[in-house]
Order: C-alpha cells, then sequence, then structure tokens
C-alpha cells in the first residue's frame, strides 16, 4: 500500500507540474499576444493622426472661395472686358442683366422699395441678391456706357424706376450718380430738356 502510494503521490505531482506549466505559458502567450496588438493600434492611431494633420494642413494651403464674398474690389477695366466676353452673352443672352431677375417678396403685392442693399459686411446677405450685386464683375461706373444704358430707357432716355430693375437702394443710388457723370462727360447722348424763356426779361418793350 505504501508504494502504491508513493507512486500515486508522484504522478499527482507530475500531472500538477503539467498544468501549471501549460497555464503559464498559455497566460504568457496572451499576456504577448495583447501587447502586440496594443502596439499595432497605437501605430494605427498615430499613423491616422498624421493622415489628418497633413490633410488639414494641405486644406489650409488651399483657400476656398466663398461665392458670396464681396470684399474683393473689381477694376472698371475687367468689368468692361467682362461685358465683351462670350460668358456674358452666354450668360444674359443679350438681354438686360435685370430682364430675368424677379423679386422675392411676401404676400402678392411686392413692396413699394427694394431693400437697401444686398451686401453687409462684405459678404451677400440675402439669397436673392439684386442684378448688379450678384455678379461681381458688373460695376456702376460713368466709363462703363455698355452698362448703364442697359438701365436707361431708350424712349423717354430717363433712368428706369427699381420697381422695374429691382435694384436695391444702394445701387440704384450708384447708377443715378454714374448717369449723370455719364452725361456731363458726353459719354451717353440724351435730351435737352425744354426751357422756358421769359421774354420780357429780354425785351423791355413787351412789359406794356
Amino acid at each position: 500500500m505504501s508504494l502504491l502510494r508513493v507512486v500515486s503521490r508522484e504522478i499527482f505531482a507530475a500531472y500538477r507540474q503539467g498544468i501549471v506549466s501549460t497555464t503559464t505559458n498559455r497566460s504568457f502567450r496572451t499576456s504577448a499576444q495583447r501587447l502586440a496588438d496594443k502596439a499595432e493600434s497605437s501605430e494605427g492611431v498615430a499613423a491616422g493622426e498624421d493622415s489628418v494633420e497633413g490633410q488639414e494642413e494641405s486644406n489650409k494651403g488651399q483657400v476656398r472661395e466663398d461665392p458670396k464674398d464681396r470684399t474683393r474690389i473689381i477694376p472698371v477695366e475687367t468689368s468692361i472686358r467682362y461685358l465683351a466676353s462670350e460668358a456674358y452673352q452666354q450668360t444674359y443672352q443679350g438681354e438686360p442683366v435685370w430682364k430675368q431677375y424677379r423679386r422675392n417678396h411676401k404676400g402678392v403685392y411686392p413692396p413699394k422699395q427694394t431693400r437697401k442693399t444686398c451686401i453687409r459686411q462684405g459678404k451677400l446677405a440675402t439669397g436673392n441678391p439684386c442684378p448688379i450685386c450678384r455678379d461681381e464683375f458688373l460695376v456702376l461706373d460713368h466709363r462703363n456706357t455698355d452698362l448703364i444704358k442697359q438701365f436707361v430707357s431708350s424712349q423717354s432716355g430717363k433712368v428706369l424706376s427699381y420697381q422695374i430693375t429691382g435694384l436695391c437702394q444702394k445701387r440704384h443710388l450708384e447708377l443715378l450718380v454714374a448717369v449723370e457723370r455719364a452725361m456731363d462727360y458726353g459719354l451717353i447722348t440724351f435730351d435737352v430738356p425744354f426751357r422756358d424763356y421769359d421774354y420780357s426779361e429780354y425785351y423791355p418793350a413787351q412789359k406794356q
């Protein structure tokens, strides 16, 4: 009996030692695998951050043009060339720039006056700007006669009302100034108004 007990104890001890060694090996393998997975995930996160930073730097380098920005000053010479370009002809199809414009308003009847201005703080403040404000290459100037003639009536020779053209109050005032200056410089033709004279001031005999 004693011999069997000794042999059984040795077998049990050997079996137990084998189980412990296998569990330690398994735990060591799993911990090493976890460390490797963490290292790979950290490398992936770092690479992702680098790519995001590089994309942000590239976006900063590329300046996106805001379609509502009106801070850029367009020279009159550029506007004159624009009116003679093919792009202008394709856009307006030979009609006045205000012809196809329609005002947005509440109700059936439009307000008597148009808005004060379409541009506030260097940007378009409305979704439906007037014909001049919506196209930044249309510059109202006395030298730009091809543009200001579109706002002058061919029958009466007077400037069309803003209720017809849809210009905002600021642009309509600029139009009036440009037309007056063009008349003073002799760049556009106009009819001289008929004047009534009191001939009694020139011929005293007619006073009697």
